[in-house]
């Protein structure tokens, strides 16, 4: 007895491919790398195929929002800063690249401790075992005594933090993002949340202080998000929650306000792509006008990548 029927194969239709549509040819492959070879040449040699010809296209849309004076809005997350990358975001400031700078509270704790004491990041797991983690009281004193200072009531979070490193001119200076962006008037607004950082942790902690700041860089990110429309771009570089949320919120205010913001670009890097970040930087914001990328990669790896490209491309 015979097994189960088999359909008959051989009744299939074929096609030639020269009649088949297809997405990869020769003419979009890499080119092979020479040693010595400049960045351009390596840069030209990509493939032009899937996230390379994205990339690409986004450093394009990156330049043309510069050339045209249009926003280029950096939000980033504190693993930024700790993979080494402030002087990279510095100097597309300088270029005049970035044109405002979004950071979450954790930001402004490494941006600090790098001015003033060349060093970050703590071991949290050993310090967390006797109730160290945290406690550095040089940083709460930086960080909570500034945003508490009565003078210059009408400066946000961001900025009051950055006129304070540029007056007390640290040793690291010039790898302070806040203090750069407060020395070119770069807006630096930064989004606390109560709690997450550690700062938050010590006595001298002022949540009134800290949230009405906060809440002006809030309404500062807003009024430059106003002026995205048809050419501008923003960045999310490792803020999975707080960033993109603030983002979300400022958007629909500037939108509800009468700001026609459509018809911009945004991107988000990250070394693993998170729901926040995809739907509300890349999906919702950039739907029917616009587009939105994805890049997944380590910070140390894909922002020199992306800032040296820009840097080729300006003109």
């Amino acid at each position: 007895m015979s097994g189960y029927k088999e359909i008959d194969i051989t009744k299939v239709k074929t096609i030639s491919i020269s009649n088949r549509q297809s997405k990869v040819a020769v003419e979009v492959f890499a080119g092979v790398a020479e040693k010595g070879q400049s960045f351009a040449a390596f840069w030209n040699s990509l493939p032009q195929i899937l996230k390379a010809k994205d990339l690409q296209e986004f450093v394009d849309l990156i330049v043309d929002a510069h050339d045209k004076g249009k926003p280029v809005i950096w939000m980033m997350g504190a693993h930024v800063i700790k993979c080494g990358l402030s002087p990279v975001v510095i100097d597309l400031m300088k270029r005049g690249v970035i044109s405002a700078i979004a950071l979450n509270g954790a930001g402004t704790i490494h941006d600090v401790e790098t001015a003033y004491w060349g060093q970050t990041s703590e071991d949290v797991s050993t310090n967390l075992k006797d109730g160290t983690f945290g406690m550095s009281r040089d940083t709460a004193v930086i960080v909570n005594e500034t945003v508490q200072l009565k003078n210059d009531p009408d400066l946000g979070f961001g900025e009051i933090l950055g006129k304070r490193i540029l007056a007390d001119k640290p040793e690291f200076l010039s790898q302070s993002i806040l203090a750069t962006a407060y020395q070119l008037h770069v807006p630096v607004t930064v989004h606390v949340a109560v709690g997450t950082d550690i700062v938050h942790q010590h006595p001298n902690a002022d949540g009134a202080a800290i949230g009405s700041r906060s809440l002006r860089d809030f309404r500062i990110l807003a009024n430059v998000i106003s002026g995205l429309g048809h050419g501008g771009v923003v960045l999310n570089v490792g803020s999975t929650v707080i960033l993109p949320e603030v983002f979300l919120k400022a958007l629909t205010v500037a939108r509800n306000l009468g700001s026609p913001v459509t018809h911009f670009y945004t991107a988000n890097f990250d070394m693993i792509q998170h729901y926040r970040p995809r739907v509300n930087v890349v999906q919702r914001p950039t739907e029917g006008a616009g587009k939105g990328f994805q890049f997944t990669g380590h910070h140390e790896i894909m922002i020199p990548l992306l800032a040296t490209a820009i840097i080729e491309k300006l003109t």
